[in-house]
This record gives structure tokens, C-alpha cells and sequence, in this order.
């Protein structure tokens, strides 16, 4: 059976970021977001394969990163608080570090205010596409750079850049960070 998230309307309830941090805290085991809109999202949590899938992902782009140095990267389990009103956690991302230092001690420990310069999403057999095609579109009307949607069950990958419109391409393909991530590239077998 597939769970779908729970979604919860908080549009008028309108909690502060010290409140949604406390609400994650003590409810430690569920994966919180909030959209833009003001819904509460609890996240199923993913299966073998796709939790296998993502943590590839985050090796091949942590080894990178390793090799260059120039910026952090995060896990599926980090929550950015976005200036456009979402707070998400994408599967993959990374903050280039001029940007990462930026940020007071407090809020590298916590939930982290900035749109990440790139991310990963890969839709796992939980995930609505229309839902993560918006979280993508958060991520771009927040700053973000460079992402990648990855969905398996359609074998594509949607580019997503500020400016321009998505690119969405055939599995296996070979992905390139260009100017964002230089040197990086991926590639995508069918899944």
C-alpha cells in the first residue's frame, strides 16, 4: 500500500519558525514541512529502494564536494526555512560556502534560512509529482540555482533553472552541475 502525505491546512493558525522548529522537535520522528501556501506536509517515510537511491545521490554529490571544497552539503534530513514562506528539505542539496558562512552559529544549528543553491529531488512511490513539481517551483521563486527532479516511475529528469523553463530529459542521461557546480556531473541509469 502507498501512503500519501498528511496534509494539514495552517494558513490562519500561522506558525512563528521558533514554533515550527519546537513542533519538529518534540515530534522528532515524523518529517515536518511547510509549504509557501501555509500546509503542514507529515511525510511518510521512504522505502528500501528509494531511500537507497537518495543516498546515492547524496555520496556522489558529498564526494564531489570532498574533492572541491566549495560549499556544504545536507541530507534529505535538513530543513531550509525559504524567504518565500516554505520550509523544506530536499533529498539532496548544497549551499556554496560564502553563503553557508554567512549565516550566525544559531542558525547553522538550526533550521537553515536560505534557499539551497542546488537540489536533488527524487520522487519515491509516496510522492505526488504535481506536489514536488511545486516544491521545485518554491525552490526557484526562493533563489535556488540549479535542481533536479528525479522521477523514477516516468524514467525522466527535470531540469529546473531560474529563467528558464524546465528541461526534462529521457533516463539514462548524464546530468552536469554547469556553472553552479563546476566539474560535477551524474549519471542517471534507469531506475
Amino acid at each position: 500500500m502507498i501512503s500519501e502525505p498528511i496534509i494539514l491546512n495552517l494558513k490562519t493558525v500561522n506558525l512563528s519558525e521558533d514554533q515550527f522548529y519546537q513542533l519538529c522537535q518534540i515530534n522528532e520522528n515524523w518529517r515536518l514541512e511547510e509549504t509557501a501556501q501555509g500546509e503542514l506536509l507529515i511525510m511518510p517515510p521512504v522505502g528500501g529502494i528509494s531511500g537507497n537511491r537518495e543516498s546515492d545521490l547524496n555520496g556522489y554529490l558529498w564526494f564531489w564536494n570532498r574533492q572541491t571544497q566549495l560549499g556544504k552539503v545536507f541530507s534529505s534530513s535538513t530543513l531550509f526555512i525559504l524567504p518565500q514562506g516554505g520550509k523544506r528539505s530536499p533529498d539532496a542539496a548544497w549551499v556554496e560556502n560564502a553563503r553557508w558562512e554567512s549565516l550566525t552559529q544559531e542558525q547553522q544549528e538550526k533550521f537553515v534560512p536560505l534557499c539551497p543553491d542546488f537540489v536533488i529531488e527524487l520522487r519515491s512511490q509516496t510522492d505526488s509529482i504535481k506536489q514536488l513539481q511545486d516544491k521545485m517551483q518554491e525552490y526557484l521563486n526562493s533563489g535556488l540555482k540549479l535542481g533536479w527532479l528525479i522521477n523514477p516511475q516516468a524514467q525522466q529528469v527535470s531540469i529546473y533553472r531560474p529563467t528558464q523553463p524546465v528541461e526534462t530529459l529521457p533516463l539514462p542521461t548524464r546530468l552536469s552541475g554547469e556553472n553552479i557546480l563546476p566539474g560535477f556531473t551524474l549519471d542517471l541509469p534507469l531506475f
